[in-house]
C-alpha cells in the first residue's frame, strides 16, 4: 500500500494535528491518500507502520509516507514546508505537478 501512492497519510480519526497536515498538502494541490485509524487499531496499524519504515519507534500520527518512504509527522511536514523543501520533494515523488 505505500508503495502504491505518492503520498499517504495515516491519520487518528478526529486528531487535529492530522487534520492539519491533511490541509496543508491540500492546500498545496496535493491529493494524498489518507487512511483514518481508529483507537482500536492503532497499535498494530503502528506495527505494520514502523515494519513498512523499517524503522522502530520512528512513526507517529500524522505518519506520512512520500515515495514509498517514511517522511515523518506533522512536525517534519511543517519544517519542510516553512523551509520551502516540501514541494520539490512532492514533485519528485510525483504528488504535485507544478
Amino acid at each position: 500500500m505505500v508503495q502504491e501512492n505518492a503520498i499517504i497519510v495515516f491519520a487518528r480519526r478526529g486528531c487535529c494535528m492530522s487534520h492539519v497536515a491533511k490541509r496543508l498538502l491540500l492546500g498545496l494541490g496535493v491529493n494524498p491518500a489518507v487512511y483514518e485509524i481508529d483507537e482500536a487499531d492503532e497499535i498494530s496499524v503502528l506495527e505494520e507502520l514502523e515494519m513498512a519504515a523499517h524503522n522502530k519507534n520512528e512513526v507517529q500520527f500524522p505518519a506520512l509516507f512520500i515515495g514509498g518512504k517514511l517522511f515523518g509527522g506533522l512536525d517534519t511536514l511543517m519544517a519542510a514546508h516553512i523551509s520551502g523543501e516540501l514541494v520539490p520533494i512532492l514533485k519528485e515523488a510525483g504528488a504535485l505537478w507544478l
